[in-house]
């Protein structure tokens, strides 16, 4: 029988791999925490959701005071797109204590599921036509992004040299990430995964200013709904601190491979994790 210190140990280590990936593709550890949590160690899904927003909340802080340092990270943007983030996010919370409360989450991990996985397919189209413009990623922005001064530029490291880069399709990008707090605010999973889409396919960002855009953002999308779960007893301290410790731990990891990693591998890791989480929450659906 294991023990309270090995259950500990073990959801630690659990942690630091889920912020490591996380950290690697901008969609906070907070989206493998869930699974792990409630498939790995029987953990009632809202207490779950609740470890993992504060979770997704540190992979946010470890993750992207290095990529601002780095210059990668796009705040201008990131602030901008947080708007309709963090309204989403809250709309998303309340509708999960909705569910809980139903005894309707099982709906929930199915929707999630199918969304994985069209994401998965969305990134596989989007890197055919990424080599017909990675000579031109300057796009032409649209009136929008020319109004709010969305562009800039990052140096990457693995390349060797400066890319600027502006947004376009703003309306479209502020849709998405709009739909991406609501998911977070539904699984406590900070939404990175739509972020990136938002980015790096509507918005025609690098893939590398979208993740990295991204880790910034989940921080304070999840913080929006974290009052919330916390007023509502799903925040459980005991739970969430040696969960909240191995994210950090993996989230600074990540960001160093991150930052000499290719956009081709970066993306290669960000289909497979889509795929592998969307199979996930589908099991966990029928399961219920």
């Amino acid at each position: 029988m294991v023990g309270i210190g090995e259950y500990v140990l073990l959801m630690f280590l659990v942690s630091i791999l889920a912020g490591t990936v996380g950290a690697m593709v901008g969609v906070g550890g907070g989206i493998l925490v869930v699974p792990a949590l409630t498939i790995g160690f029987g953990v009632p899904i809202e207490y779950a959701i609740g470890a993992s927003i504060i979770s997704t909340i540190a992979t946010s802080s470890g993750a992207a005071s290095a990529y601002v340092r780095d210059r990668v990270t796009n705040l201008r943007i990131g602030m901008f797109l947080e708007v309709g983030s963090v309204i989403g996010s809250i709309v998303g919370v309340t509708a999960t204590l909705l569910f809980v409360r139903s005894g309707l989450s099982w709906a929930i991990f199915l929707i999630f599921g199918g969304v994985l996985f069209f994401s998965s397919y969305n990134v596989v189209q989007n890197a055919r036509t990424e080599r017909s413009r990675a000579s031109s990623v300057n796009v032409e922005p649209d009136r929008a992004a020319r109004a709010l001064r969305l562009q800039g530029e990052y140096h990457d490291k693995s390349l060797g040299r400066t890319t600027r880069y502006s947004a376009t399709r703003v309306p479209a990008g502020l849709a998405v990430v709009f739909f991406a707090g609501l998911l977070s605010g539904l699984l406590g999973v900070g939404g990175g995964v739509l972020k990136v889409l938002g980015m790096d396919t509507a918005m025609r960002l690098p893939f590398k200013v979208s993740t990295t855009t991204s880790n910034f953002m989940i921080g304070v999308t999840a913080t929006a709904s974290t009052g919330i779960l916390y007023i509502s007893g799903y925040v459980n301290v005991l739970l969430s601190a040696p969960v909240a410790v191995g994210v950090v731990a993996g989230s600074m990891a990540g960001a160093r491979v991150l930052a000499r990693s290719r956009p081709a591998f970066l993306r290669t890791v960000f289909v497979a994790v889509l795929l592998v989480l969307g199979a996930e929450m589908v099991y966990m659906g029928l399961a219920r």
